[in-house]
């Protein structure tokens, strides 16, 4: 695993006199390492391309190699050659892996489905040598392995949204596991809106209401103005019906004459 220390035993209890031990790597044989007990050389040597620079070690008793925070560039054959009474030989092969990432857990389902299912996608990203399940409890129920290095993988589920079980998606290889675990109220909820949908929609929302306000503010406008134009239409109403009203009651400016002076006004006054 990427990070860790890797020990490559010598098979050696303890490096005679006259021995000499050798660390090669690569196809190329390069040199990394040699010891000299005889002259007490302990030497570590790096390629051309400086990998192995400060992550070396050598046990000075059994000629053992140590490998400090290995990375996947250290991966290949190491051969252990021991030269003394007799010449032995031995090679390893050094396999590293990466660090697994954390398997991402997201809802396919649109927002307020109608549908009592949630569509789910467990994803990793730049993965190799590995396999990505999908466990209901301690169940399998589905997988997909893969041995190219550096791919992308997505496993889909469906599940009911009032499921109570325990689901989960699970990254490993020879070595290790990444578990995430489902919350199936977070993802599969009725009415589940996700973070960037909610971001996009916002301005929309907020276009809307302002809407809503100018056609209400129009709305409240407009009544006022009719129960203005209905209170003035009842003023000047009321004022026409007052005039009215006056010139019905006024007194008649000269009175009517009565009879008897009707008959005596053409007889001729005594001087």
């Amino acid at each position: 695993m990427e990070g860790e220390s890797v020990l490559l035993h010598s098979d050696v209890t303890e490096i005679h006199e006259d021995d000499d031990i050798l660390w090669k790597f690569g196809k190329e044989d390069s040199l990394i390492a040699k010891i000299n007990r005889e002259k007490q050389i302990f030497s570590i040597f790096d390629v051309p391309d400086g990998r192995f620079r400060d992550r070396l070690k050598l046990d000075n008793q059994t000629g053992s190699l140590i490998i400090t925070n290995i990375t996947t560039k250290h991966a290949g054959l190491y051969q252990l050659d021991v030269f003394g009474a007799e010449h032995s030989s031995k090679v390893f092969s050094v396999s590293v892996y990466a660090r697994l990432p954390i398997p991402v857990i997201s809802s396919k389902s649109s927002n307020c489905s109608s549908s009592s299912y949630c569509s789910l996608l467990c994803s990793v990203l730049n993965v190799g040598h590995v396999t990505l399940s999908w466990y209901k409890g301690n169940s399998l129920l589905s997988s997909i392995s893969v041995s190219d290095l550096s791919i992308s993988l997505s496993l889909p589920l469906e599940v009911e949204y009032q499921d109570k079980n325990t689901y989960s998606c699970v990254l490993n290889n020879s070595f290790t596991n990444q578990t995430t675990h489902l919350n199936i109220a977070e993802l599969c909820g009725p009415c589940y809106v996700s973070a960037d949908i909610l971001d996009q929609s916002l301005p929309s929302f907020n276009m809307m209401l302002i809407s809503a306000a100018t056609a209400a503010g129009s709305l409240l406008i407009v009544a006022v103005t009719c129960l203005i134009c209905k209170k003035c239409k009842k003023t000047v109403q009321t004022q026409e019906e007052d005039r009215t009203d006056s010139a019905l009651c006024k007194p008649k400016s000269q009175k009517a004459k009565s009879k008897k002076d009707a008959v005596y006004e053409n007889v001729p006054k005594k001087r």
